[in-house]
């Protein structure tokens, strides 16, 4: 049997890790790549090409990315649930996630196996992102509390982690008095910096309109609610960014043709977006994060009514040019999402003095 490892636990050689991940290693100090490979790799396998496979909860953060293309690092991403109870229409992890929100079996025991881990191969520190396919603040943390489970361990492992970034639409609940004290622990890091706080929470409000909202994040906290929880996160000191995140098409759509002419709710006015980027600059809010919607077909349902309208919008808003397939979701052209989405958008944001991140870029500057 080929193995990457031998008997002391030495690596043999880079060459059996798949190409896509290989340049994670290749960046990394050499001390450093024992530890990696003993924390992501199998250690018993025939297969010529080694992936990350071995975590069991904190995992790679994008178990199918090629690090040329898509240059995450060395990150881990912890789902705390499987699925979703707030139903976003729009959500990327539609694409794979399970229609019906779960837990995860086992999942205390499986996080305490993962940070032994972490500990006994003395990896070294990343940053960890909670959660990027489940809203950790969902109800079932409320039944279940596996969020504040997971926290309370990343706590007692710190050293291990540079930064902890949470991601919800449910702020409300995380601005709960026994979740700040959490939050300002794993804030709090030897070496604190501007750029990048121990602990940030990025809070998704898309919309300013409830109309909108119903129909695109059906179960999602209302807009007030949203708006009240970043309020209550700033007020108790807690890093907050907005993800004003996805930025949809707005009238007018053709020359004769206006949103609601597809039967769907005009999702963001321009005058939304800057009552938005005003919310954000007013409520202390780091950053704000955007990108194009994405028009998402899951693995194993169809797309819902109110995707297939916006398809068709789609359509009509790119013509005479084509959507574009990429990752199994169906995109707008980039020059005309650029032209007639993105770029008014930033011109608010440039206005308000509040600066603005793709999502990638985001991802990319977190350390």
């Amino acid at each position: 049997m080929c193995e990457l490892f031998d008997d002391n636990r030495a690596i043999l050689s880079l060459d059996r890790i798949d190409p896509k991940y290989r340049p994670v290693w290749e960046h990394l100090a050499p001390e450093h790549w024992q530890a990696l490979a003993d924390y992501f790799l199998p250690h018993r396998s025939a297969k010529s090409l080694l992936a990350p496979t071995r975590p069991r909860v904190i995992k790679w953060y994008c178990p199918f990315a090629c690090q040329k293309v898509f240059a995450s690092g060395h990150r881990y991403c912890i789902n705390i649930y499987t699925g979703c109870q707030h139903g976003c229409v729009y959500c990327y992890a539609a694409a794979y996630q399970p229609a019906n929100a779960g837990v995860k079996a086992s999942f205390e025991k499986l996080l305490g196996l993962d940070l032994a881990d972490l500990e006994r191969f003395a990896v070294p520190p990343a940053p960890v992102h909670i959660s990027n396919s489940t809203d950790p603040f969902q109800p079932l943390e409320l039944q279940f509390g596996y969020t504040r489970l997971a926290l309370e361990q990343i706590l007692r492992h710190r050293h291990r982690f540079t930064t902890v970034t949470i991601l919800t639409k449910n702020p409300l609940f995380a601005a709960r008095c026994d979740y700040l004290d959490l939050f300002r622990r794993l804030a709090d890091i030897p070496k604190p910096s501007d750029r990048h706080p121990g602990l940030t929470i990025e809070v998704s409000l898309a919309f300013l309109q409830e109309a909108a909202r119903k129909v695109y994040d059906p179960a999602a906290p209302s807009v007030a609610e949203r708006m009240e929880g970043i309020r209550l996160l700033h007020g108790a000191g807690i890093p907050v960014v907005l993800r004003i995140d996805p930025l949809f098409p707005r009238s007018p759509i053709t020359e004769s043709k206006d949103v609601k002419d597809f039967d769907l709710p005009e999702a963001q006015t321009l005058d939304d977006l800057d009552t938005l980027v005003a919310f954000a600059k007013e409520n202390g809010v780091r950053h704000i994060v955007y990108s194009p919607a994405k028009l998402v077909q899951s693995r194993s349902r169809p797309m819902s009514d109110t995707m297939h309208k916006l398809k068709t919008l789609y359509q009509a808003y790119a013509a005479p040019e084509k959507l574009t397939w990429q990752s199994g979701s169906w995109r707008l052209p980039h020059a005309i999402a650029m032209q007639k989405i993105v770029t008014p958008f930033l011109a608010l944001c440039q206005t308000r003095n509040i600066e603005a991140k793709f999502c990638k870029q985001n991802l990319l500057d977190t350390r």
